[in-house]
């Protein structure tokens, strides 16, 4: 990891200069689009893809998969029976662990409805409030299976009262799902899970296909052709956000331990080789033991490489006094904000940028990446700076109303012709004017 000493070194390293959702694209995977797609532009490849699903659904869904995934498979659905039957086939301490998590998100999400959802009525405006019909979650998998992000999607958006779930994931090499996703998706409620992945998956969300339903909103993170394909088919349909790289900064003191924070930034390295892991603290002392941890505690890893990778462009800072760490944390926006400092809940107000904050004498963001309560589904690359968690609000939309009286009328319609006028539209005007008159 990179050190960097004082406020201003330390802020010319964490602004951002690319913006969300723009990745490097090594070398082998440009030669792979080119192969595949006839171009190095993966935005390009994804607008093919696109364009084969719309018009050949699930034909195209099934050689897109045997061409990008290598793997072919004979229906795209899994039956409703398959996500019940796989309770059985996993282990009952992770069975017991899912079921516990999904209450603490289904506990954590219900007490955020209850708090927001208050329909408006007012003498002449109101609001509705209405769940979505129909929700598409994309989770990642193939190599590996991500459970946790079945449950922290699909959970919010039952509670919130959308109709019908539909989740979509990769399959394995042979063609199936981890029974543990599985497992999950039925824990969760989800109405229908479909083995596809990738930017063929956002494109069959978006426009529908013989077996995938059209669903109203795209949730969820992914790789940067799901983070492209949901950037090319927001209009068509909603999406949640552009998730990408997942990160973590912790703002440290020298009361912490510089075992955990290792841990925690190591946790955070070994996700993705452009996964960023940042420590920003007030003690050179502290600095110098945390890199030494995370030297040692790297070897441990089965993910040694991942995590090198990471750590490669992850940065250690070293401030003088904790003012200075918040606001390099607020102009970071970090998806995880971890507070390892004496009186961490003292600090909140001056939060303003953060996914989640996590904080107390064990904070470690991996409980809120799997059991804590709010959706593990955060916004990265600096989208904090105006976009939320993943919420039942995601799941809702709001409706206005107006109820238009005599006396209403009487009181605005005036008003309203002028203003109508003034921007050069006199039908506007005279839609008025003529119930004024009684005409």
């Amino acid at each position: 990891m990179k050190t960097v000493k004082g406020f201003t070194a330390a802020r010319e390293a964490l602004s951002r200069r690319l913006p969300a959702g723009a990745f490097p694209v090594s070398d082998a995977l440009k030669n792979r689009l080119r192969q595949m797609f006839g171009t190095e532009d993966a935005e390009q490849a994804v607008r093919q893809i696109i364009d084969r699903v719309r018009d050949g659904g699930d034909k195209a869904l099934l050689d897109l998969t045997a061409q990008i995934d290598g793997v072919k498979l004979s229906s795209l659905e899994v039956a409703k029976a398959q996500m019940t039957a796989a309770r059985g086939n996993v282990d009952a301490e992770l069975l017991s662990a899912l079921e516990l998590a999904a209450e603490r998100i289904r506990l954590f999400h219900q007490k955020q409805k209850e708090n927001i959802w208050r329909e408006l009525k007012g003498t002449d405006t109101g609001q509705l409030i209405r769940p979505l019909e129909r929700a598409g979650l994309y989770v990642p998998g193939g190599t590996a299976s991500y459970p946790s992000t079945v449950l922290m999607a699909a959970i919010p958006a039952r509670v919130a009262g959308v109709k019908e779930i539909i989740v979509v994931t990769p399959p394995r090499p042979d063609g199936t799902i981890a029974p543990a996703t599985l497992a999950a998706a039925d824990i969760a409620g989800v109405d229908h899970a479909f083995s596809i992945g990738g930017a063929q998956a956002i494109a069959a969300l978006a426009f529908g296909t013989e077996s995938v339903p059209r669903v109203d909103k795209i949730c969820g993170p992914g790789n940067i052709f799901v983070i492209l394909a949901k950037k090319l088919v927001y209009g068509a349909v909603g999406i949640d956000g552009l998730q990408g790289p997942s990160e973590v900064f912790i703002i440290a003191d020298e009361s912490a331990s510089p075992e955990y924070c290792a841990a925690d930034l190591l946790a955070q390295a070994e996700h993705d080789p452009l996964a960023s892991a940042i420590l920003v603290t007030t003690s050179p002392q502290f600095a110098e033991d945390v890199g030494r941890e995370v030297e040692k505690q790297l070897k441990q890893l089965p993910r040694q490489a991942i995590a090198a990778q990471s750590l490669e462009n992850s940065i250690i800072a070293v401030v003088s006094e904790l003012d200075e760490a918040l606001e390099l944390a607020n102009l970071y926006a970090p998806e995880h904000l971890c507070l390892m400092v004496n009186g961490a809940s003292s600090l909140l107000p001056k939060v303003s940028n953060a996914g989640c904050v996590i904080m107390g004498s064990r904070a470690t963001v991996v409980l809120g990446d799997y059991i804590a309560g709010p959706s593990h589904v955060l916004p990265t690359g600096g989208t904090a700076h105006y976009s939320s968690p993943l919420n039942v609000i995601d799941f809702m939309k709001f409706i206005s109303t107006i109820t238009v009286t005599e006396d209403i009328l009487r009181q605005l319609g005036p008003a309203a012709a002028l203003i109508a006028r003034a921007e050069g539209l006199e039908a506007h005007a005279r839609a008025v004017e003529k119930r004024l008159s009684g005409k």
